[in-house]
C-alpha cells in the first residue's frame, strides 16, 4: 500500500473520495455532457466539429462505468476470490458509445437528452472510431468473450496490447487491395485511463549468469538487458445491466528514461534516441507482416511484451493482497492463452517464479501446470506458431533455457511411457530439429497447460485424432471442447433494434440476458402476422445495407432481390474463390438468356487479405473485376448484382448482418475451427449455406435440416479424395463448371490485363489443391439453386428465418463462457456494492 493510499485512509475525512451516485435520467447527464463539452474540452456553441460532442458524450458515460468499476474492483478483493487472466494479442471490440448506452440501460435517456439541446445520437455514434486492437474472428471472439464474463459477473480481466496503428485501413483501387495506416488513436481514446503506477519494466537481449549459493542452491540471473517498459491503459468492459465493470488492460511500449546523453552532446541526435524509437515499435502496428526477419523479431517481441508484462502485474497484485507466500496461487489464479500467440506465457512464469521470487523449478512448474490453459484455433499446421531457436537466443536467452530444461524433462516422461519410441520423442519434442531449428509455441503451450481446448465439436475431434494425436495419447484428460459463441448484447440487442423491440413484445426482454429463451419463439413462426412484422423489419435492416453498399461501393442493390452476404478474413480455405465461381455460372447463365423463374440476387463480399498473402490479393481483384464486368452489363439489370465492402470492420458487421439473407459458409471441411460470423448471421435471422465444417455442424444440429443448405464434402471425405483428385477431369465432365472456367481463361474479366488472373486460374486445376474448389463446386451451385427457390416462397423463407433466430440460443457466448468457468476457471459470480 502506497503512502498516500494510508494517508487516506487513516485520516479523519477519509470518506470525502466517497461521491454521491451520478444521475442516470436525461437532465442529470444533460448537465454532464454540456460541462464536459465546455470546461473539460473547452468548446462552445460556435464549434460545430462533431467529434467533441462524442467525447463529451463519452466522458459522461465513462464516469458511470468508473463509479461500478471501482465497486466490482472492490467486490473482488472483498470476496478474495479465485480470479482468470485473458490473454491475446487481439481484442477487437468495436465501438464503445452503443455498446455502453445498452449495458449500462441508457439509450432513452441519453437520446432524450441530446435532443432537448438539438443533438442527433445517431451522428454522435457515427463518429466514433472502430478500436484497431484486432485482425479478425479471433479477436472479435475475445472481445465477445470479455461481455460476457462481465455479464456472468465473473472476475476475469484481459490483457492485450495498445496499438497506436491497427492492423490497416483497405482501400479498392483499380480493383487491388491497398493497404493504407489505420492511426485509430490520432484523437485520442476518450474510454481508456492510463494507470503508470503500474508500470512494468520488460527484459530483451542480454545474457544469463548462473551461480550457486552456499547451501547449493542454483540461481540464475538474466543481465545486460536492454529494457522497454510496459504502461497499462485499462478499458471499462461493462456488463448488461448488473452494475459490474471489468477491466482490459492494455500494454504500451515505452522506452526507459535512460538515453545515451554522451551521443546527444556529441551531436548524434538519431543514436541517442534509438533505444526510445525501437521500444516504442513494439506497440506501434497491430501484427507486422512476419515474412521478413525484422517482422518475425518484432512479433516474438510483441508476444513476449504482452506475456511478461501480464504475468508481472497479476504477481504484484497477488503479492499486494497476499504477500511473497504462492503456496495458494494456483489455487486462486487461472491463465487462459488465447491461441499461441502468449504461449511463451508457461516460460516466463517459470522465469518470474524462480528468478524474481525464489521458487524451486518443481514448485514453479507445479504452478504453472495448474494455471495455464490453452485454446487453440486452427486446424492448419502452417498456423500453428514456430519461432527459430536462434531469434529466441538473441532476444529471450534466458527465456530459451527454461524452455530447453522444460523440453527435456518433458521428453524424460516421453521416453518413461513409450521407451525406445525414438520417433515419438522427434514428433512431441518442443524443438523441431533441423537446418534451422525452431521452438514449436503450440506444444509449450500444451506441455504447460492443465487444459487445451477446441472451438467447435468438429476442430476438438480433429485436433485429437490429428494435429495433437501423440499429446492426447499421453494425456487424454486434459483435452476438451467449447464451441466458441458471440453476445448477443452486441450482435442482436444493440445492431438490430427492430428485430429487439419485436422480440421484447413477444418474449420479454430475457432473452438478452439468457438467449436460450429465444426458443418461446418458433411458435410464432407459424402467424402469418408474425411473418409479416418480421419480413418488415428485415426489409428495414437491408434497406440500411443498400444504403451503406451505395455509398461505399457505389453499387446499388434492390431490395428484393435475395442478399448473399460473405464477410470474413481472405483465405483460400474460406474459398472466397468458389463464390465468385458461382457467381460467374449466374452471369454466364444470364447472357446465355437462362433467366426463367430466376430469383434476383445481390452478392456482398468483404474482407482483408493479409500485405503479404498474394493469392489473397488476387482472389480480392477477381472479385472486383467480375462485379464491374456484371454491373456494368445491362442484360444483367434487376437479376444480378455484385459488390466488394472495402475496409470490412466491426462497425460495419453491424449493419450487414441484420440485413442479410443467405450466409455463406463455404470453407473447405476440415479447415475452418470454428467461425463466429455465421452465428451473428443466424441470430439475426439469415439462413446458412454451407460445408459440415467447423461450428456449422452444429448450427445445423440446432437448427435443423431443412432451415440449412448444406453441401459439399466432409473433412473425411476431403481427406480420401486427396489421394486422387483431379480437377481438369471435374471441369472436363461439368458443362457449367467448363463455362466459368472458359471465360476464366478467355480474360473476359480482365480484357485489358492478360494473365491477370492466372495464379488463380492455376490454383483451380491443381491436382493439389488443398482447398478443392473444383470438387465441390457442381454441389454448390445444385444448393444454390435450392437456396433461390425458397426465397421465392416469401412465407417458407420467413418461417425459416424465424426457426434460425430461435435456435440461436447455443451460440451465445454467455453459453461459451459458463462452460469455460464450470470445466476450466472454476470461477465464482461476484456481485459489486451498489453505490449508495
Amino acid at each position: 500500500m502506497s503512502p498516500l493510499t494510508d494517508l487516506i485512509k487513516n485520516h479523519p475525512n477519509a470518506n470525502c473520495f466517497d461521491l454521491p451516485p451520478l444521475p442516470l435520467d436525461a437532465e442529470g447527464m444533460a448537465d454532464d455532457f454540456r460541462r464536459y463539452y465546455a470546461h473539460t474540452l473547452g468548446r462552445d456553441c460556435d464549434d460545430q466539429t462533431i467529434y467533441y460532442a462524442y467525447k463529451a458524450l463519452s466522458i459522461t458515460l465513462r464516469d458511470r462505468l468508473v463509479e461500478r468499476w471501482k465497486n466490482t474492483r472492490n467486490a473482488y478483493d472483498e470476496a478474495d476470490c479465485k480470479r482468470t487472466y485473458y490473454l491475446s494479442l487481439e481484442f477487437l471490440m468495436g465501438r464503445a458509445l452503443s455498446n455502453a448506452m445498452l449495458n449500462l440501460g441508457l439509450n432513452d435517456a441519453v437520446a432524450q437528452g441530446l435532443y432537448e439541446m438539438g443533438l442527433a445520437l445517431e451522428e454522435i455514434q457515427d463518429n466514433e472510431p472502430d478500436a484497431g486492437l484486432g485482425n479478425g474472428g479471433l479477436g472479435r471472439l475475445a472481445a465477445c468473450f470479455l461481455d460476457s464474463c462481465a455479464s456472468l459477473q465473473l472476475p476475469v480481466r484481459g490483457y492485450g496490447l495498445r496499438y497506436e496503428y491497427g492492423m490497416f485501413r483497405q482501400v479498392i483501387e483499380g480493383g487491388e487491395q491497398h493497404e493504407e495506416p489505420d492511426h485509430w488513436l490520432r484523437d485520442g481514446n476518450p474510454w481508456e485511463l492510463e494507470r503508470p503506477e503500474f508500470t512494468q519494466r520488460i527484459p530483451f537481449g542480454g545474457r544469463t549468469e548462473a551461480s550457486t549459493d552456499r547451501f547449493g542452491r542454483k540461481s540464475v540471473r538474466w543481465i545486460d538487458t536492454s529494457d522497454v517498459l510496459a504502461v497499462p491503459y485499462d478499458v471499462p468492459v461493462p456488463g448488461y445491466r448488473n452494475d459490474t465493470v471489468n477491466t482490459l488492460r492494455l500494454w504500451k511500449a515505452a522506452a526507459t528514461d535512460e538515453f545515451n546523453l554522451d551521443e546527444f552532446n556529441a551531436g548524434s541526435y538519431p543514436e541517442s534516441v534509438a533505444q526510445k524509437n525501437a521500444a516504442e515499435h513494439i506497440t506501434m502496428v497491430l501484427y507486422p507482416n512476419d515474412a521478413s526477419e525484422c517482422g518475425e523479431e518484432l512479433r516474438l517481441r510483441q508476444q513476449f511484451f504482452l506475456a511478461s508484462a501480464s504475468i508481472k502485474d497479476v504477481l504484484r497484485d497477488w503479492i499486494r493482497r497476499h504477500g511473497n507466500d504462492f503456496t495458494r496461487f494456483a489455487e486462486r489464479n487461472c491463465f487462459q492463452l488465447n491461441d499461441t500467440h502468449p504461449a511463451v506465457s508457461v516460460a516466463e512464469l517459470m522465469r518470474q517464479l524462480m528468478d524474481e521470487h525464489d521458487l524451486e523449478w518443481d514448485a514453479a512448474w507445479l504452478i504453472v501446470r495448474q494455471t495455464m490453459a490453452y485454446t487453440n484455433h486452427t486446424l492448419l499446421p502452417e498456423a500453428l506458431e514456430r519461432w527459430p531457436v536462434r531469434l529466441f537466443r538473441q532476444l529471450l536467452p534466458r527465456i530459451l533455457e527454461i524452455i530447453f530444461e522444460i523440453n527435456a524433462r518433458f521428453l524424460a516422461e516421453v521416453a518413461s511411457r513409450w521407451p525406445g519410441d525414438v520417433d515419438r520423442q522427434r514428433r512431441m519434442s518442443l524443438i523441431e530439429e533441423g537446418y534451422d531449428p525452431q521452438v514449436r509455441m503450440a506444444y509449450l503451450a500444451i506441455v504447460g497447460s492443465f487444459s487445451v481446448n477446441g472451438v467447435a465439436a468438429l476442430h476438438s475431434e480433429l485436433l485429437i485424432d490429428g494435429l495433437f494425436r501423440d499429446f492426447n495419447e499421453l494425456w487424454p484428460r486434459k483435452f476438451n471442447n467449447k464451441t466458441n459463441g458471440v453476445t448477443q448484447r452486441r450482435w442482436l440487442a444493440m445492431c438490430n433494434p427492430g428485430l429487439r423491440e419485436l422480440l421484447n413484445e413477444t418474449i420479454g426482454d430475457g432473452w438478452v440476458r439468457d438467449l436460450s429463451q429465444l426458443k418461446q419463439l418458433e411458435p410464432f413462426a407459424a402467424d402469418p402476422a408474425f411473418r409479416a412484422r418480421w419480413h418488415a423489419i428485415k426489409q428495414e435492416n437491408k434497406q440500411r445495407l443498400v444504403e451503406q453498399v451505395s455509398q461505399l461501393c457505389r453499387v446499388e442493390f434492390p431490395l428484393e432481390a435475395i442478399f448473399d452476404v460473405q464477410v470474413k478474413r481472405i483465405h483460400e480455405y474460406k474459398r472466397q474463390l468458389l463464390n465468385v465461381l458461382h457467381v460467374i455460372h449466374l452471369y454466364n447463365r444470364i447472357k446465355r438468356g437462362d433467366t426463367r423463374n430466376w430469383t434476383p440476387r445481390c452478392v456482398l463480399i468483404g474482407g482483408k487479405a493479409a500485405p503479404g498473402y498474394m493469392m489473397a490479393k488476387q482472389i480480392i481483384k477477381l472479385i472486383n473485376h467480375v462485379a464491374r464486368t456484371i454491373n456494368g452489363d445491362p442484360d444483367t439489370a434487376g437479376l444480378l448484382r455484385m459488390a466488394f465492402m472495402p475496409d470490412y470492420r466491426v462497425s460495419l458487421m453491424e449493419v450487414i448482418a441484420p440485413g442479410t439473407d443467405l450466409s455463406e459458409q463455404i470453407s473447405t471441411a476440415g479447415k475452418e475451427a470454428s467461425g463466429t460470423g455465421n452465428m451473428k448471421f443466424m441470430m439475426n435471422g439469415a439462413i446458412t449455406i454451407g460445408t459440415l465444417d467447423g461450428a456449422n455442424i452444429e448450427i445445423r444440429e440446432q437448427v435443423g435440416d431443412e432451415n440449412f443448405f448444406l453441401f459439399g464434402m466432409t473433412a473425411a471425405g476431403v481427406e480420401a479424395r486427396r489421394q486422387h483428385y483431379d480437377p481438369n477431369g471435374i471441369i472436363a465432365s461439368d458443362p457449367a463448371l467448363l463455362e466459368v472456367m472458359n471465360l476464366l481463361e478467355s480474360g473476359h474479366f480482365n480484357q485489358f490485363a492478360g494473365g491477370a488472373f492466372d495464379q488463380v486460374i492455376f490454383a483451380i486445376r491443381n491436382p493439389h489443391d488443398p482447398w478443392m474448389t473444383a470438387a465441390d463446386f457442381r454441389n454448390y451451385i445444385d444448393v444454390q439453386e435450392q437456396a433461390a427457390l425458397a426465397y421465392r416462397d416469401r412465407e417458407r423463407w420467413l418461417r425459416m428465418s424465424i426457426l434460425n433466430t430461435a435456435r440461436s440460443g447455443h451460440f451465445s457466448s454467455d453459453r461459451t463462457i459458463t462452460e469455460y468457468s464450470r470445466d476450466i476457471w472454476h470461477l465464482d459470480a461476484v456481485a459489486p456494492h451498489t453505490s449508495a
